[in-house]
């Protein structure tokens, strides 16, 4: 969450730490400060969620990255397949949002190592799993760290912000981005040559990613602490009916259905998609895989700071239905330029999520975590349903087919005429 403008200054460009553990003094000295110095962005906690973010979600792209193994291995077809995918993000969305709501009553600084330690957990069950159903458990284990992880870390993003919320979000989602398209060429170059089991050699990511969260959970509990009595004051929110809000939740709920369901077309189903179309090896599609998560990353990237200049609202106009000339092209190009709009696609794609979180956050002040998690949560809960669609989409009609009816999904963005113009906050909660 952003800094309160009464607040402290909470860590230098060097510590994780900060100086909550000076003398009675030294804190109320600093607490007199204007409000100027309070809101520096605090880029080594910035740094760290995303990097942790990005160990997190290197497993987690595990699972979808080793799905030509499971296939074959378990005879699975493809509905098998998206019900793996469904048990993952379900565990993940239906917890987000309670997580979330929960957190911002009562914030669980050292809930962020938990939630990796789940994820761990999950790790070494899916690398010992013997039959489908003990895939699905492990699948769902992974789900509820993801769950645990994403609100806390995304309310972290938003405290060390220092005011420039979009750029902290594309920060910290950028790093989820980077774990995803590094998961599939782990996947490629480790677990597919040495199979299923090979998958716990990765556990020692997710310990690292343990020590960098319990680093941050001290920064924010001792942020906690150093903050002045009365400092939590919920802002005012934009001058928008709460009829219009709900409405306003409605219409970026369908954005990001449009987003994330087409997204999983991808995630879920895009080695296959080469595989059948072009007659490429498992290993050459999974490099195809990660020239478009390298894309979606680089996208992420752009479009919370141009979301801080120029406004949430133009970047989502850009974002969904910008990219709707190169979806409409892509199923019938050549290999090449499949490459090239892939790529296309995932950049602008990525660039909605940040502005889209921010915009919401902006909508219902005082509500950071239970806002990211409902879209967290919503992102991972779509694309787990949109995953088991579209695999039974392709068992009876072909993932070619599946790809030009996905293609069609970005015209959803028309609905972004009904947003409001909302200015950005000038005060914060903390």
């Amino acid at each position: 969450m952003s800094a309160n403008p009464t607040e402290i200054r909470a860590a230098g460009p060097k510590s994780f730490v900060p100086a909550a553990e000076a003398s009675a003094p030294a804190t109320a000295a600093k607490a007199a400060q204007p409000a100027s110095a309070a809101t520096t962005t605090v880029f080594p906690i910035l740094i760290a969620i995303s990097v942790s973010h990005m160990l997190n979600d290197i497993i987690q792209s595990l699972i979808p990255a080793i799905y030509p193994i499971l296939k074959e291995n378990y005879a699975l077809d493809f509905g098998q397949i998206g019900l793996i995918t469904l048990a993952f993000q379900l565990t993940a969305s239906i917890l987000q949002p309670i997580v979330g709501l929960y957190t911002d009553h009562k914030p669980q600084p050292y809930s962020l190592a938990f939630g990796m330690g789940c994820t761990l957990m999950g790790l070494l069950a899916l690398s010992m799993a013997g039959s489908f159903h003990t895939i699905l458990l492990a699948s769902a284990l992974v789900g509820v760290g993801s769950s645990i992880f994403h609100p806390e870390s995304s309310r972290v993003a938003r405290m060390a912000s220092g005011g420039r919320h979009g750029l902290a979000q594309s920060l910290f989602q950028v790093g989820g981005n980077a774990g995803s398209a590094i998961g599939p060429l782990l996947a490629a170059f480790i677990v597919i040559p040495h199979g299923q089991g090979s998958l716990s050699w990765f556990s020692v990511i997710a310990l690292v990613g343990m020590v960098i969260l319990f680093q941050v959970g001290r920064w924010y509990s001792a942020r906690r602490r150093a903050a002045p009595a009365g400092a939590a004051k919920v802002r005012q929110g934009p001058n928008v009916s709460r009829a219009r809000i709900v409405a306003s939740i409605a219409v970026l709920g369908m954005l990001m259905f449009s987003k994330f369901f087409y997204m999983a077309s991808f995630s879920s189903y895009y080695t296959f998609y080469l595989i059948e179309r072009f007659d490429l090896s498992v290993q050459s599609a999974q490099l195809y895989l990660f020239v478009f998560l390298a894309a979606v990353a680089l996208g992420t990237i752009a479009g919370g700071p141009i979301g801080d200049r120029l406004g949430r609202k133009v970047v989502i106009w850009i974002s969904i239905l910008g990219v709707a000339p190169f979806t409409l092209a892509l199923p019938y190009v050549g290999l090449t330029a499949t490459m090239i709009l892939s790529a296309i696609i995932g950049a602008i794609l990525a660039s909605a999520f940040s502005a889209i979180i921010v915009y919401a956050q902006e909508l219902v002040p005082g509500k950071v975590g239970m806002i990211a998690g409902l879209f967290f949560g919503g992102a991972f809960g779509l694309g787990g349903i949109g995953a088991a669609v579209l695999g039974e989409m392709a068992d009876w009609y072909g993932i070619v087919t599946v790809y030009k009816i996905c293609s069609f999904l970005p015209l959803i963005g028309l609905l972004t005429a009904f947003l409001p113009s909302i200015e950005a906050p000038r005060t914060a909660r903390a």
